[in-house]
């Protein structure tokens, strides 16, 4: 059995691994059409424009399908394991919260580009990456409350890790956004998608840029962290039945029809 293969860490495997792809295969469509600049463009403009508009906006749907799974099997994998655990129990719910407000962030990043109606992609793109970051931190605490009985110091530290690269790579396209969209150069940048190094702002453009790759690729490190945890965890469907047959009515007699029509006449 290949180390995928156990338990349920499937899973996080396949969100990561489609995930990656559906931003290196538009990224490489957008360049080999010259719809973008080859240097780190913004994540968002590789899927703006067809074809990869369509192949960004599919590839993330089923992305945010696999982190709703994902985020559950995690849920219910830290509820079996504290029980009898209050803080543990109100904030693995509260991270299921964030992590499932997260999803639904990035299916509107998948869906709504930000060249036709950026303010509905902010919206996306904070509920993504601002939220999910709080998922971020929520299942680090999560992680060191539950050391050593549960989780290993190992793990926490890697995943304290993982929330610092993320918390570094927001702050860092927080700050370029402020300096680059204050005005100082120039009106509609969200519109624009290709860049000269010699223009202002530049230097801006791609401090962003490089911030927003690195933040989605944090996001992706953090999921693998996840791997170890759901090869101890098996999915099983039971069925139950409440009888030896199904409800079926059996059709109604030619007299009976008949009856029913004279009566009613």
């Amino acid at each position: 059995m290949w180390w995928f293969q156990q338990g349920l860490s499937v899973l996080p495997v396949a969100l990561v691994v489609w995930s990656a792809a559906s931003f290196v295969f538009s990224y490489i469509t957008a360049v080999v059409l010259h719809y973008v600049n080859p240097l780190v463009p913004y994540i968002s403009d590789t899927g703006t424009i067809p074809p990869e508009r369509c192949l960004f906006g599919f590839m993330l749907n089923i992305s945010a399908f696999l982190g709703v799974a994902t985020m559950y099997v995690r849920y219910k994998q830290v509820h079996a394991l504290n029980p009898d655990r209050p803080r543990v129990l109100k904030l693995n719910r509260t991270g299921l919260t964030l992590g499932l407000m997260s999803c639904f962030g990035l299916c509107i990043i998948a869906n709504f580009q930000k060249c036709m109606l950026y303010c509905i992609y902010v919206v996306g793109a904070i509920l993504t990456f601002g939220v999910g970051a709080i998922y971020v931190l929520v299942q680090t605490i999560l992680s060191y409350l539950m050391q050593p009985a549960v989780h290993s110091k190992a793990i926490f530290w890697i995943r304290l890790t993982v929330l610092l690269w993320c918390c570094s790579s927001i702050f860092s396209m927080f700050v370029s956004s402020v300096v680059l969209y204050n005005g100082l150069y120039g009106t509609n940048l969200e519109q624009k998608l290709h860049w000269d190094s010699q223009e202002k702002g530049y230097t801006a453009h791609l401090i962003i840029t490089v911030s927003e790759w690195s933040l989605a690729f944090s996001f992706l490190s953090f999921f693998l962290t996840y791997i170890r945890d759901f090869q101890k965890v098996s999915l099983r469907t039971e069925v139950i039945l409440h009888g030896q047959t199904l409800p079926i009515t059996a059709p109604s007699s030619e007299a009976e029809e008949k009856a029913l029509l004279s009566q009613g006449a």
